[in-house]
Parts: structure tokens; C-alpha cells; sequence
């Protein structure tokens, strides 16, 4: 996949292991939520395929779409609905019964810290808020694979609490998660397996005691990325 001629991910293959918590990480611009968006079917490569449990996103889009759930970077959602109505009117979407919905919807609300703002509109929720009713979106209708991008960003310690059990319990119970993220300490508390990548491309990919080979994920992921912070030498005009 290219943009304005420049490569965003360059032949990227990656396996995950079903029932595995699996984080992507890499660099500002590495193509993590490019890679995530062509695997989800919200972004179509100029080639290659994507398969979810056997099912190919872009040859099956219905049958691969209902094992998924996905928490999108940059997510939108209508502003006018109540979070309530919005779990509501996704799980119609989907088909579901009535009773299931309202059963699922309610736990999700309470599990997610939302019941007090599920009949307030979006347009009012945090940044937070939206990214915790973003994943209630993406569990209600119970899949198989959740693709996460930055599933913590803007999420407060005792809401990313209550999501890292719900995730830990998924996983659990026989589900699979991807997640990318930049922090690499929930990354290393998190995930059984690592995806490095950089530049579009998969510079290593294991177990998280395979990818930090004895030291920590911050240094391993130095190591691979093989960048140095530019503001290691400080500003010119700060220095005494």
C-alpha cells in the first residue's frame, strides 16, 4: 500500500496465533494502523489477502466481518445517539434479538464505567468515553478476533483497569485479540505475542520472550527499530 508514492506497508505478512493477546507495535508511521485497517477490510491492499479464522475478509467480507471486532484509529461515531442507542442500533444491524441486545448492552455499559452516560448523547463523551463506547461496539455482538488501535489512548488508569480485565477474560475464554500500542510496558504485561514493525516492513515477530531475548520490550524494541531519539542532543538555543 502506497501513498503520495511512498510505501506505508511493503510486503507485511504476519501470523496470529488463535487465543493469543497479540501486540503490534513500532515507530510514528510504521504503517501499524495502516496494516490493522487492510486487515479489518476498512482499507483494501493493492494486493495480497487478509484471513480472519480461515475467511477471507475481501472474498467473504460478511462471513470474516462477523468473527471481527474492531476499535479503529480516528473513530466515528454519531454524535447524536445516546451510547445506549448506539449499542442498540448496531445490534440491530447485525441481526440480533431484541433481549440479547439489551442484556449485552447493559453489561457493557456497566462494565465500561458508562451506565451514568449511556442516555447522554456522543457529542458530549470524553475522548475516553468515545474510545470506551467504541469498544463496547466492537464486543457486542460477540466475535472471535478484536482488532484494537490504541484501545488505551486517552483512557483514564481505573477505566483501563476494567478494559484490561475484560480483554484478559476474552482471551480466556477462547477469543483472540490484536492490539497495537505504543506504550511498551502494557504491551509487555499484556500480550503473549509481538509484532515489531518499521518502515511497512516486519522486522520481528514471536513470543514476548522471543522478541526481548533477556531484556526488557522498551530496549528490544530500540534494538530492532534501530532509531535514536533526535532530542537526545537537546535544543541549541536551551543549552548554557
Amino acid at each position: 500500500m502506497t501513498f503520495g508514492g511512498r510505501p506505508a506497508v511493503d510486503d507485511l505478512s504476519l501470523a496470529v496465533p488463535t487465543g493469543s493477546m497479540f501486540g503490534l507495535v513500532g515507530p510514528n508511521g510504521a504503517g501499524k494502523t495502516t496494516s490493522l485497517s487492510m486487515a479489518v477490510g476498512l482499507l483494501r491492499p493493492q494486493y495480497g489477502r487478509s484471513l480472519v479464522l480461515g475467511q477471507d475478509v475481501w472474498a467473504d467480507p460478511i462471513g470474516a466481518k462477523r468473527l471481527l471486532g474492531v476499535l479503529p484509529d480516528g473513530l466515528a461515531l454519531p454524535s447524536q445517539f445516546t451510547g445506549s442507542e448506539l449499542l442498540t442500533y448496531l445490534g440491530r444491524l447485525r441481526g440480533m434479538d431484541e433481549q440479547t441486545i439489551g442484556l449485552r448492552r447493559d453489561e457493557l455499559l456497566w462494565a465500561l464505567d458508562l451506565a451514568d452516560a449511556g442516555n447522554a448523547v456522543i457529542a458530549d463523551y470524553s475522548a475516553g468515553m468515545t474510545k470506551k463506547i467504541g469498544l463496547a461496539a466492537a464486543l457486542l455482538h460477540g466475535p472471535r478476533l478484536l482488532v484494537l488501535d490504541e484501545p488505551f489512548e486517552a483512557v483514564d488508569p481505573i477505566s483501563g483497569a476494567g478494559i484490561r480485565s475484560i480483554l484478559v477474560q476474552f482471551v480466556r475464554s477462547g477469543g483472540t485479540v490484536v492490539m497495537s500500542s505504543h506504550v511498551m510496558t502494557l504491551v509487555e504485561q499484556l500480550c503473549s505475542h509481538i509484532g515489531v514493525i518499521t518502515g511497512g516492513r516486519v522486522v520481528a515477530a514471536g513470543t514476548l520472550d522471543e522478541i526481548r531475548g533477556g531484556t526488557s520490550l522498551d530496549d528490544a524494541f530500540v534494538r530492532l527499530v534501530g532509531t535514536q531519539s533526535k532530542g537526545n542532543q537537546g535544543l541549541s538555543w536551551m543549552r548554557s
